[in-house]
């Protein structure tokens, strides 16, 4: 609270409508802009859903975290957390909407550039705006543009350029798990990058003010990068994984066993495989990293397409199974991008059970605990959405694509008679 007080004292007049306004109610978003409610901040999320502004202003959560209902709840109760389709006066503004990716792996940051465009008419001298969607190299740096273009009243820094600006501009990306959200977002260290000194010091007395973590400054190109090379890190060690489960399965042998024996080795750390990787950072994120650099980056792309293979590598031996089977039904166990979240984002389970129901949709029985409903894209495909015992009283073949925590009592005794393909390796546990 001292650091909030310390900081307001250094802004200049007019009066802001808000301390805080966060740009994009999604899943990092909302949990972000309910986090700084929490320490005390004046904050107003800004979405262009009327459902999800709704929501919110009701005290209501339209994803699923843990603990952000009970937060947003107390918040909104407060009077520090207010919702709104139109973006306020602010001190600070946190871009924190998607970056996708665009047909041929490439980035689309347009609704980074419109949340720009939303912001500029709104800021006045002093303001700081930050962005923390994942984002190409530069991103920061075009936002500045757009507010420059719109705003020629405005002083807007460059990069480099260590003269004062009337606003300050800088990047810092999340580093949440989903899942624990609200608990990453107060203990994670935080990279700060500003596109002046100036800049990364004004964003960071915001993150000071709520980050138990530290909070590292650098300038925005370097964030930008740190924040791309972390997922690419992870998706290049999980493609190992991955690619080491299809020779396996070529050779005929236990790809788990090989990992745990191997994994003995002290300098050895082999990550689980999986049916692919998904989510909005690592399947999306080494793309963004390639598109900077696609000549050199030829082992990040090769990991993303191992990564992006080893769905259709799952599919066909799913098809494999039911071909072996050709009257049996099929249980596939989970569509979430990983365990214990209703997050669908790029998820492989989602991909393979879509690919199967192309054309077997009346085959399959689909167990999906963190949904009310199927996705729209298996409509008319015959495919069903039921619950797990009665999947695994009908269904003559059991495929585990998430190991959600109500499947771990599964184990292959209580399998019995079923041919079972076990994905995630959970039965080995």
């Amino acid at each position: 609270m001292r650091v909030m007080e310390a900081v307001i004292k250094t802004w200049p007049e007019p009066a802001y409508d808000h301390q805080v306004a966060v740009i994009g109610l999604g899943y990092i978003g909302l949990p972000t802009a309910a986090v700084l409610a929490s320490y005390g901040w004046s904050v107003c999320g800004v979405d262009v859903s009327q459902r999800v502004v709704e929501t919110v202003n009701s005290g209501g959560v339209h994803i699923e975290e843990r603990d952000l209902d009970r937060l947003v709840h107390e918040a909104v109760d407060a009077d520090r957390l207010v919702a709104s389709t139109t973006v306020p006066r602010a001190h600070f503004y946190m871009i924190a909407v998607p970056t996708p990716l665009a047909p041929g792996a490439k980035p689309d940051i347009s609704f980074v550039e419109a949340a720009a465009r939303a912001i500029a008419p709104a800021l006045s001298k002093g303001a700081c705006v930050i962005v923390e969607s994942t984002s190409p190299i530069g991103t920061t740096e075009r936002v500045g543009e757009i507010i420059s273009e719109m705003r020629p009243d405005l002083a807007v820094p460059s990069f480099g350029d260590d003269s004062s600006g009337d606003i300050a501009l800088a990047y810092c990306p999340e580093r949440v798990l989903p899942g624990k959200i609200v608990t990453e977002l107060v203990s994670n260290d935080r990279v700060i990058g500003g596109v002046t000194e100036a800049c990364a010091e004004k964003a960071a007395t915001l993150y000071r003010s709520f980050v138990k973590g530290e909070c590292l400054v650098t300038n925005a190109r370097v964030a930008e990068t740190v924040k791309l090379v972390e997922n690419s890190f992870r998706d290049v060690n999980i493609a190992f994984a991955n690619e080491l489960s299809m020779v396996a399965d070529e050779i005929g042998i236990d790809v788990w066993d090989v990992i745990r024996l191997a994994n003995r080795h002290p300098r050895v750390n082999i990550l689980q495989p999986g049916p692919g990787v998904g989510g909005h950072c690592i399947a999306v994120d080494p793309w963004f990293l390639v598109a900077s650099a696609p000549k050199q980056a030829r082992l990040i792309r090769t990991a993303r397409e191992v990564n992006d293979h080893k769905a259709h590598h799952t599919a066909d031996r799913i098809r494999a199974l039911m071909a072996a089977a050709p009257e049996a039904k099929v249980a596939l166990l989970g569509l979430a991008f990983k365990p214990n979240i209703d997050d669908f984002r790029e998820s492989p389970a989602l991909e393979i059970a879509l690919e199967i129901a192309q054309d077997e949709g009346e085959r399959l029985l689909i167990v999906e605990p963190y949904a009310d409903e199927l996705p729209r894209g298996f409509d008319g495909s015959g495919a069903t959405k039921t619950s797990l015992d009665t999947a695994l009283d009908d269904a003559g073949i059991v495929v585990i694509l998430v190991d959600h925590d109500g499947f771990k009592h599964l184990d292959l005794a209580s399998l019995a008679g079923k041919m079972v393909y076990d994905t995630r390796g959970m039965l080995k546990d």
